[in-house]
């Protein structure tokens, strides 16, 4: 994957990380098209980087299908698609069902309907990308946001399975894991947010350089906060003593 003279599609591209990853993409040669229900954002975020802005709804059949057949129609192909919108819901079994409901079609509806507008057309032509911004609350947990928790989980399950059903094909897939980022949603995530996130969080550039640099290496995981992968390794080999220390967390939070 290479970005000069690429065709990439990004969803949430009007502000925060799928912002900063235009800006980034842009900077390296990319031709973008850019989707957000923000119209006005991603307006203004296509009109700096040269791109063409596709203002709707990602999560829905109809919003994506829109997208993959704007750009196929400016540019005739697609090399790269970044499923990137996403929302984070706070509460736990307690929290409404718009708020589960809600947070079901953005963080994994979006990136199965993404894949089945683009999956055509890459197959037919034997080769694309695919990249799920996932998060790390998908490869760990987010205390005090079963929703997030939940449905990020299940972006990084769809992501993994199309990793292995399609990698033959030509296809590959990344999902991409931040742990704490300075956008919007981090300034929303309350106590659990600050307490967990924000020491260590990164700048939407700083994301969008890693994942840049990230693109051609194929591997699937892609760790802007590499400490992220210890705790993965942790709670796979000893969840025990993960889940103990996430409980100390809890607490603190309380």
């Amino acid at each position: 994957m290479q970005l000069a003279d690429a065709v990439v599609v990004i969803t949430g591209a009007g502000n925060g990380i799928g912002a900063a990853m235009s800006r980034t993409f842009a900077g390296r040669g990319a031709k973008l098209v850019l989707g957000d229900v923000d119209a006005d954002g991603v307006r203004r975020v296509a009109q700096e980087v040269g791109g063409l802005a596709v203002p709707g709804d990602a999560a829905s059949e109809n919003g994506v299908r829109a997208l993959v057949d704007a750009a196929l129609g400016e540019h005739g192909r697609i090399d790269l698609f970044c499923a990137n919108a996403g929302i984070a819901r706070d509460g736990g079994p307690e929290a409404d069902e718009a708020a589960w409901a809600d947070s079901w079609e953005v963080n994994v509806m979006a990136h199965v309907r993404a894949a089945r507008a683009v999956l055509p057309h890459w197959l037919e032509r034997g080769r694309g990308h695919f990249l799920a911004t996932v998060s790390a609350a998908g490869l760990l947990t987010m205390l005090n946001a079963a929703p997030y928790s939940v449905t990020k989980h299940a972006a990084l399950g769809f992501a993994e399975w199309m990793a292995i059903t399609y990698a033959d094909q030509g296809i590959t897939v990344q999902a991409l894991c931040p742990q704490g980022v300075r956008t919007n949603m981090l300034g929303t995530s309350g106590t659990a947010g600050k307490v967990l996130l924000d020491d260590g969080a990164l700048e939407p550039e700083e994301v969008a350089d890693v994942v840049a640099d990230s693109l051609d290496s194929g591997e699937f995981l892609i760790l802007p906060h590499p400490e992220v992968a210890e705790y993965y390794a942790l709670r796979a080999g000893d969840p025990q003593r993960w889940q103990a220390g996430m409980r100390r967390l809890q607490r603190k939070v309380r």
